[in-house]
C-alpha cells in the first residue's frame, strides 16, 4: 500500500498507523496550507485532560503552499509546549529514556514548518529503530490514482473511528499516565504512546497490521 499524507505536528496514532503500514509514503508539500488542522497542531493528555498544542505560523498571504509556511516565534510557544509536554509526561514510564531525543526540538529554532514536522517523524523512527523512506511530492495532484489519499481524511474535525480500515486497529487501550483520573483517550499524539509504552509503541502499532 502506498499512502499520501499531509505533514503533521507530532502526528497522532491514526497518522502513524499509515506511516508504519504503508510500503511507500508521500508527504504533500504543494497543497494550499490549511490552518486549524494537524499540520500545526497535536493533542496530548495532561493532568487537566485533553490539551491541544499548536504552532503559530507567519502569515505571508491568503494562499500559500505548505512547503512555504514559516514558523512564527513572536510568542514563546516552544517554551510553553515543552513545559506542557514535560508536565504531562514527566512521570510516565519512558519520559527519561527519550527526553534527550525530544527536547532539542524545543531548544532550537526552525524556519520551515514542513521541515520541522519531518524532523519529528525522523526522531520517532530513530527512537523505534526504524528505517523507512519518506518522499515529498514534486507537484500537486488533486486526484491520486496509485495510492491511498489521506490528505483530507486525518483532520481534527473528523472522527478517526469512522474510518473502517483502521478503527479496530487503534481501539485497544494502552497504559496512560492519568488513566486513574480519566478514561482511556484514543488517537493522541505519538508522544503519548512513546512516553507511556517505550519501544512497545512499535509492537502496539505494528501488530495491528493483522487486523486490516
Amino acid at each position: 500500500m502506498k499512502s499520501i499524507l499531509s505533514c503533521a505536528y507530532w502526528p497522532n496514532l491514526h497518522y502513524f498507523y499509515y506511516l508504519l503500514n504503508s510500503e511507500a509514503i508521500l508527504i504533500e508539500q504543494f497543497e494550499n496550507y490549511q490552518r486549524q488542522s494537524f499540520r500545526n497542531r497535536t493533542s496530548i493528555l495532561s493532568a487537566n485532560g485533553l490539551l491541544s498544542l499548536s504552532i503559530p505560523a507567519l502569515k505571508q498571504g491568503t494562499k500559500e503552499l505548505t512547503k512555504d509556511v514559516e514558523i512564527s516565534y513572536a510568542e514563546q510557544w516552544q517554551t510553553k509546549h515543552w513545559r506542557a509536554i514535560t508536565s504531562a509526561y514527566k512521570n510516565s514510564p519512558y519520559f527519561e529514556h527519550f527526553e534527550s531525543e525530544i527536547e532539542p526540538l524545543y531548544s532550537k529554532k526552525f524556519q520551515s514548518l514542513l521541515e520541522y514536522n519531518l524532523l519529528q517523524i525522523e526522531t520517532i523512527f530513530k527512537i523505534l529503530k526504524l528505517k523507512k523512506n519518506i518522499s515529498l511530492t514534486t507537484l500537486y495532484n488533486k486526484e491520486i490514482i496509485d495510492c491511498e489519499d489521506l490528505r483530507e481524511k486525518i483532520h481534527p474535525k473528523l472522527d478517526f473511528k469512522t474510518d473502517d480500515n483502521v478503527r479496530s486497529a487503534l481501539n485497544k487501550n494502552y497504559y496512560q499516565t492519568f488513566e486513574s483520573k480519566f478514561s482511556f483517550v484514543p488517537n493522541l499524539s505519538i508522544l503519548d504512546l512513546i512516553f507511556n509504552e517505550g519501544l512497545g509503541a512499535l509492537d502496539y502499532l505494528m501488530e495491528r497490521r493483522q487486523l486490516q
